[in-house]
């Protein structure tokens, strides 16, 4: 597996293209820059077997729309954001506007369900706090998870916003910190780290 992170928009969100190989791949946080997303998947011939959506905060959906127009795949997100993530509450102005619904279906995501992109298995934790429907992608086999907006190199998600809640985000990171320590973790913002590196040096979890 290989992963190409592309950072998009104001606010500086990794999107991640993880290419499972046989040309296709799964786009993990398409927040904005849709042009920059789709060059990378074309000079790359990587087709688009899935979207996977952390949380629904307009920085990590904003290009799905239009993405999905372009490279049709079902879009997986989790039920408690999807209520909300394409209305006019989830726009930043003058940031962003609330996101476009994508064509594409939504696949709504539950915990340990198991999306299979060729051969290669990703599970689904849920990690609320940040959001009521944050979720985490995690590819056991190559050691790898996407944590969105709930894990951070060095920090973690902020809870201060509408759906934030410090006790599931606290509950949620014993979760993330239980898995083998050599797992390399692609937040969704910032570098990215391992579990071992931030249960030794991550503040918030040596806490």
């Amino acid at each position: 597996m290989k992963v190409h992170t592309i950072v998009v928009g104001a606010f500086s969100v990794n999107c991640y293209i993880v290419d499972v190989g046989n040309r296709k791949g799964m786009v993990i946080d398409p927040g904005d820059d849709a042009d920059r997303i789709a060059h990378t998947l074309r000079r790359n011939h990587i087709a688009v077997a899935a979207y996977g959506i952390t949380h629904g905060h307009m920085d990590h959906v904003s290009a799905l729309a239009e993405l999905s127009r372009q490279f049709p795949a079902p879009v997986y997100i989790h039920a408690k954001d999807a209520r909300w993530a394409f209305l006019d509450v989830n726009a930043m102005p003058p940031y962003y506007k609330a996101p476009d619904k994508p064509g594409s279906a939504l696949k709504e995501l539950e915990d340990g369900q198991v999306i299979t992109l060729d051969d290669i298995e990703c599970r689904v934790l849920e990690t609320p706090g940040h959001s009521p429907g944050c979720v985490c992608f995690h590819f056991p086999a190559a050691g790898m998870i996407f944590t969105g907006d709930t894990l951070f190199a060095g920090s973690v998600g902020r809870t201060d916003l509408a759906g934030g809640d410090e006790i599931l985000l606290t509950r949620s990171l014993r979760r993330l910190v239980a898995l083998p320590e050599t797992t390399s973790v692609f937040p969704g913002h910032g570098p990215s780290s391992t579990i071992g590196q931030e249960r030794s040096s991550n503040p918030f979890l040596r806490s």
